[in-house]
């Protein structure tokens, strides 16, 4: 690897440590070139060469906290669970229960899907993001021990268990104070059990 092709692999590092820092601080649509440079001490130009812009930046960001919290809530999930395969509702049980350490990620990507309906740019990464999350998602559900299910139904499953999360997760920033906990979730898997 050349020095200057080493320097370039830092710069798009540091870009993406400052974008994951500054999303934790303030709101994706606050954050400036110029915030992300200064945060990264790299050159405003680092922005267009490997990211092509700012806000795919950010959502390739957002996207890498989605990417390891889907993991801990994963790891979560099976470690809780004992003997038996997890349940729908104990998954979202416990993506309820690690809601807060992706909440200002989460904020984010709602913004950031707004934004995307006026750029194709955003809208095809946004889908790619959801590719990734699907195959992995796909993936665990197929892994060895688990019930052998094909590779469609897997995908299919798994995109079910994205849209019951996204739709929690929406519901729980909308309106937290009135948006089903962890709690209610037990509560109401015991009462469709009888």
């Amino acid at each position: 690897m050349s020095a200057s092709t080493a320097t370039r692999s830092t710069h798009r590092a540091k870009l993406l440590q400052a974008a994951r820092a500054l999303l934790r601080e303030r709101q994706y649509g606050n954050i400036t070139a110029r915030d992300l440079v200064a945060a990264s001490n790299t050159n405003l130009g680092s922005i267009g060469y490997h990211f092509g812009s700012k806000e795919a930046l950010l959502n390739e960001a957002i996207g890498l906290e989605f990417e390891e919290w889907t993991d801990a809530v994963i790891r979560a999930t099976r470690i809780g669970s004992g003997p038996e395969p997890p349940t729908l509702a104990d998954s979202l049980r416990t993506v309820l229960d690690h809601y807060e350490t992706i909440r200002p990620y989460h904020h984010a990507y709602i913004e950031a899907l707004a934004r995307s309906a006026r750029s194709p740019q955003l809208r095809d990464q946004l889908a790619a993001h959801y590719n990734r999350q699907r195959d992995r998602v796909a993936a665990l559900l197929r892994e060895p021990g688990e019930e052998q299910i094909a590779a469609d139904a897997a995908r299919n499953l798994a995109s079910l268990i994205i849209a019951a999360v996204d739709g929690l997760l929406i519901q729980t920033f909308i309106d937290p104070g009135s948006a089903p906990t962890s709690q209610d979730l037990a509560a109401a898997r015991e009462y469709a059990a009888h």
